[in-house]
């Protein structure tokens, strides 16, 4: 019998295709020779690439009329045994339909936010679990693996690491604290002046300096968290995914909110302590037992996406992510 060929569409975020990786992971493990072809923005190649669970990355823009017609012409000209859509989008799932693979599997309504999209499927799975990489497992055990979910490592290319490392001893920095204020829509972030004051407790009580790590558009948010660091001096840093996976690879900790960076560095293996608030950190937050998750108690669950910092971000405090930081680094009282 001929080894499967699988169709992984996951087309973004950051966060997204981390908690994708387990699931694919044990769909690969189950099927060591199938030819498993990853979907996805070229934003992400790199990083699917770096998890060597994908036997070939192909990559299309969603916003390009040109660029969807032939991707949909490439995968009608190969054969498929099925396509897992992991997105549960119109845009994710509207691909292997078109294309005719003829057995698409997805989730069904009660997990995806957008109506009707199930339609489009052949094998419409209904989850029963919480967390995301759970709901994600479900469809592959779903396409035929015998385990839902298996380990994966992600590998940071070594001119990323030496160029990242290089970087970092010309600063003086050996050992140091990430910290990650942004996360796409601020309703969920912690507020810039709270990380401000957190890499000065970190500075003063632990020796540690800290790496804020911003994106596009967040450059409010840097100059923030250093204009109420004191003399914590913290070091900015925007740079493109590679050098950013070597960053998080080599920090001590990260402290973040439910966003991409957070995730990315415990799937490299980094300590972490995760600040939640309308996200639910059972369904979004760390896949990881021994990471540290702060929320406030009876926070009702929301992703309604505005400018404005949740409440209920507003009820963690300095003192207790610092003490936070302190357990996970394992620094003794």
């Amino acid at each position: 019998m001929p080894d499967p060929r699988f169709l992984v569409v996951r087309l973004g975020s950051l966060g997204d295709i981390v908690h994708t990786f387990p699931a694919v992971s044990g769909l690969r493990e189950t099927f060591p020779n199938a030819d498993i072809v990853w979907l996805t923005h070229p934003r992400w190649k790199l990083l699917i690439e770096s998890s060597a669970l994908a036997s070939q990355v192909w990559t299309t823009e969603t916003r390009s009329f040109r660029a969807l017609r032939k991707t949909i012409n490439d995968l009608r000209s190969a054969q498929w045994d099925a396509a897992i859509d992991y997105q549960g989008l119109w845009k994710s799932a509207a691909l292997p339909f078109f294309a005719g693979i003829k057995r698409r599997i997805g989730f069904s309504s009660e997990t995806i936010r957008e109506f009707g999209v199930p339609l489009l499927y052949t094998d419409k799975v209904h989850c029963t679990a919480i967390h995301i990489a759970d709901q994600n497992s479900e469809l592959s055990l779903q396409a035929g693996a015998r385990n839902p979910v298996a380990p994966f490592e992600l590998h940071v290319p070594q001119v990323d690491d030496c160029g990242i490392r290089d970087y970092l001893q010309k600063l003086g920095l050996d050992r140091y604290v990430v910290l990650s204020p942004g996360g796409g829509w601020r309703s969920k972030c912690w507020p810039p002046e709270r990380f401000g004051q957190l890499s000065q407790l970190i500075r003063d009580s632990l020796g540690l300096r800290s790496v804020v790590n911003y994106g596009p558009g967040e450059d409010d948010l840097a100059l923030a968290v250093r204009e109420c660091s004191g003399d914590a001096d913290p070091v900015p840093y925007n740079g493109p995914l590679g050098p950013l996976m070597a960053l998080l690879r080599n920090a001590a900790c990260i402290v973040g909110g439910d966003t991409g960076p957070l995730h990315l560095a415990i799937a490299l293996g980094t300590p972490a302590v995760a600040l939640f608030g309308p996200t639910d950190p059972a369904r979004n937050g760390p896949y990881r037992t021994d990471d540290i998750v702060l929320r406030a108690p009876n926070v009702v669950t929301t992703h309604s996406r505005n400018d404005q910092v949740h409440p209920s971000m507003l009820q963690i405090q300095v003192p207790e992510v610092f003490e936070a930081v302190r357990r996970r680094l394992g620094v003794a009282v």
